[in-house]
């Protein structure tokens, strides 16, 4: 076996050192890595796949800003490997390979308005198009952000959130709806498709981005329809079971589509003839 070769290709993890840990909400911790990874910056929307030595790999969406110069991912602990993940302290090493996959179309949507739709963790993987967005706000008309989550304890990254929505020289549109919510819950209570209508003012010029589960994004594509958002300015990131990130495994295909090669990020006339079929 070519080593060289294979490590160009970025099938073999490089040691990273972890700068800083910080907890978000219940099993759910931010990593910050020292530097890029190892095949240099990243794009919004793209991934990195994260070794946990002596226990696994796990594909893990970048969720920092595209121009610091760390990569920050920001993992939920549901299995053996995101669960060491979220254990690792500051000075441990994990291993990295990327980053892989198509990002979000930030360059496409210039010039347009951006409509930005998380449910729970997928605000991760959307969250560097906001801190994009930011920096070029020129090349945008409106940007707006609709977050929701289960309950407030359940909302990711909520100082933030409110710190984008207060702050006027922002330029963002914040909206944030949970669920459900005790009494000293002052914001909306419902699910994040209730707010697309009211958001989206000029169709023909509006891209909105998806992330969340697969079941909030099939329920976003119906009020984005009615409002008139062609399936081409529509974009989802799909998450499935990515195993080699270079389309050998077959674990993430959909349909005759690699989520790893061909995604995350699609636009949704190219993912519906398979998006409502759960079984593939």
């Amino acid at each position: 076996m070519n080593l060289t070769a294979t490590v160009d290709e970025g099938l073999v993890p490089v040691p990273v050192r972890v700068r800083a840990v910080e907890s978000e909400i219940a099993d759910v911790v931010t990593l910050r890595l020292e530097g890029a990874a190892p095949r240099g910056a990243f794009a919004p929307g793209q991934f990195n796949m994260l070794y946990a030595f002596g226990v696994g790999e796990a594909a893990i969406s970048v969720s920092g800003d595209p121009a610091a110069p760390d990569t920050v991912h920001t993992v939920r602990a549901l299995g053996a490997v995101t669960r060491a993940l979220c254990a690792l302290t500051p000075g441990q090493v994990v291993g990295v390979r990327g980053p892989f996959g198509q990002p979000w179309p930030v360059d496409v949507a210039a010039g347009g308005d951006l409509l930005l739709i998380a449910g729970g963790l997928g605000l991760a993987p959307l969250r560097p198009v906001v801190y994009h967005a930011r920096r070029h706000r020129d090349r945008y008309r409106r940007v707006v952000v609709l977050v929701g989550a289960r309950s407030p304890a359940d909302l990711l990254f909520d100082d933030e959130l409110a710190a984008w929505k207060a702050d006027p020289a922002s330029g963002l549109e914040v909206q944030v709806i949970v669920d459900r919510a005790g009494d000293d819950w002052k914001g909306r209570v419902g699910v994040v498709t209730e707010l697309i209508a009211e958001a989206v003012r000029d169709p023909g010029s509006t891209f909105a981005f998806i992330c969340g589960p697969e079941a909030m994004m099939r329920f976003s594509l119906r009020p984005l329809a009615r409002a008139g958002i062609p399936d081409g300015r529509i974009f989802v990131s799909m998450e499935r079971n990515m195993k080699c990130a270079a389309g050998f495994c077959g674990h993430c295909q959909l349909g005759p589509l690699f989520m790893c090669k061909d995604g995350p990020v699609f636009p949704f006339e190219r993912v519906r003839p398979w998006f409502y079929t759960r079984e593939i």
